[in-house]
């Protein structure tokens, strides 16, 4: 395999649901951490040869468009293809896959990849309404709630959570203990300057601001249920739904002129129930890890989505 190096990296603040990104499209906010990205990888616009963007759940007027709207307002040529991928939450991660091949096949060269969503701007939908409707009025729906759902199980996203904590026994003390945890972890990390270099702001809005800062063990306990009567995910220990974007740079080695974050080595993507979706990370980074040629304990770091805390447990 190719020397495929991630040469740049930035991003915007996540905001919270409905907050200060609200009235900001999920294409703007990815033009806006791909101009970042670009400027600090220090390659011209006509050095890139491909445009790779994810995003889950299209929510502006012209999210159809995605990728090639992002790499036309972040300044690349007209010339420069772009595609946008879905993989749902790994939509992002798919892109940056996806710039690798590219460039492992010899396709490209340059690549800007990233991801982008704007859930505070899912729109509210009545379906059929096109055609009229004969008797009676239509129903509107939540665009968001409704993609939060998997018919093919009928699970919620949460709901798949609640199904890995009962089948591997894990306690909601466990789940509000970690999810303490997160918040302390991402409070020390802010304090400490650990996001100043990559995160570039959106006028005034500079800092995460779904954390919660203040949490603490007795104010989780006393959180109810969110999705059944004798469920133990909660508000305080799901995954948040917040707005952003995120742009980063890859390229082969022969091509980088600054100092790289990281270099590609492999990765891995699986199935798994769709009950059980939060359980994926586990057998793609077997995959990894295997195609690598390294074992787990080999890892100096790992960085995984701490999205539901009894997924991650």
């Amino acid at each position: 395999m190719k020397d495929i190096l991630i040469v740049a990296g930035k991003r915007t603040p996540m905001a919270e649901y409905g907050g200060a990104l609200r009235d900001v499209s999920a294409l703007e906010l990815g033009a806006l951490a791909a101009r970042a990205a670009i400027e600090q990888s220090k390659f011209e616009s006509t050095d890139f040869d491909h445009a790779i963007f994810g995003n889950a759940l299209q929510t502006s007027g012209d999210a159809l468009y995605g990728a090639r709207h992002v790499a036309l307002k972040a300044g690349l040529p007209i010339e420069v293809p772009a595609l946008t991928v879905n993989r749902l939450c790994g939509s992002g991660i798919q892109s940056i896959i996806s710039a690798a091949q590219l460039i492992e096949l010899g396709e490209a060269r340059v690549v800007l990849a990233g991801g982008m969503e704007s859930m505070s701007q899912a729109p509210h939908v009545i379906r059929g309404a096109r055609w009229g409707f004969k008797l009676g009025q239509g129903k509107l729906e939540d665009s968001l709630m409704v993609a939060l759902l998997d018919t093919y199980c009928g699970c919620y996203m949460a709901t798949t959570a609640e199904n890995l904590g009962r089948k591997h026994g894990i306690t909601r003390e466990d789940q509000d203990e970690f999810a303490l945890r997160s918040q302390k972890l991402a409070r020390t990390a802010w304090e400490a300057g650990r996001f100043r270099d990559e995160v570039v702001p959106v006028e005034r809005f500079e800092r995460d601001d779904h954390m919660r800062p203040d949490t603490t063990l007795e104010g989780l306990a006393k959180l109810k249920p969110a999705f059944s009567k004798d469920g133990f995910v909660t508000a305080g220990n799901a995954s948040g739904i917040v707005d952003g974007g995120a742009a980063v740079v890859v390229t082969a080695v022969d091509r980088a002129n600054t100092p790289p974050l990281g270099r590609i080595v492999s990765w891995g993507i699986a199935g798994v129930q769709p009950e059980l979706m939060g359980i994926g990370p586990v057998p793609a980074v077997k995959i990894a890890v295997e195609k690598a040629s390294l074992k787990l304990v080999d890892i100096d770091l790992i960085e995984i989505n701490e999205a539901f805390a009894a997924q991650y447990l």
